[in-house]
């Protein structure tokens, strides 16, 4: 039988369980923060420095199937900047990126201005003081996920990314407070 779990990774928490590397000898780890079983493993990653919806199981199809491009993973990103249309549209249609040394064109994604964060259990978190300018969030819908992609991507059209914050993956939505899990019986992702 297997294990299933939602979370919400809070910021500053790596997505890892065990700590086998010596440069990481001082950094969080998800696997503090709750008793998962043995053989639980992340679907996908965040950062330390990203936030929001991660899943979590014991099954490797269940995980491969989620992390396929069948599957979207939507994020909500702070941009440094007011984003404007130009660059909503530019995200919408593939973007060059930087992926390991070498170019890449994002594939067409949703992009959408932000107005509002209620839908969310996301903390009001300072990232900044207002004197460095003003800040907006933009919504990204992917069904690729690159090496730090939404940054990457924010920042070619030219808002770099203050904060990101992973709301869904596929039909599962971020409902859970930061560092909060709970075990399911299986994901409709």
């Amino acid at each position: 039988m297997h294990h299933h779990f939602i979370f919400h990774k809070p910021y500053g928490y790596l997505s890892q369980f065990v700590n086998n590397q010596n440069k990481r000898k001082n950094k969080r780890l998800i696997g503090e923060l709750h008793d998962f079983p043995e053989g639980v493993m992340a679907i996908g990653r965040l950062d330390e420095n990203s936030e929001g919806l991660l899943l979590l199981t014991t099954d490797g199809k269940k995980s491969e199937h989620i992390r396929s491009k069948k599957v979207e993973k939507e994020y909500y990103a702070l941009v440094d900047g007011v984003i404007n249309d130009d660059a909503i549209e530019a995200l919408q249609k593939g973007i060059i990126i930087g992926v390991n040394g070498e170019e890449y064109t994002t594939k067409p994604c949703r992009a959408f201005h932000v107005h509002s964060l209620t839908e969310y259990p996301i903390e009001d978190r300072k990232v900044r003081d207002e004197r460095h300018g003003p800040k907006s969030w933009v919504g990204i819908v992917l069904t690729e996920g690159k090496f730090r992609q939404v940054r990457k991507m924010t920042a070619a059209v030219g808002f770099p990314t203050l904060r990101l914050v992973r709301v869904r993956i596929g039909n599962v939505k971020l409902e859970l407070p930061a560092g909060v899990v709970k075990e399911v019986d299986d994901f409709d992702a």
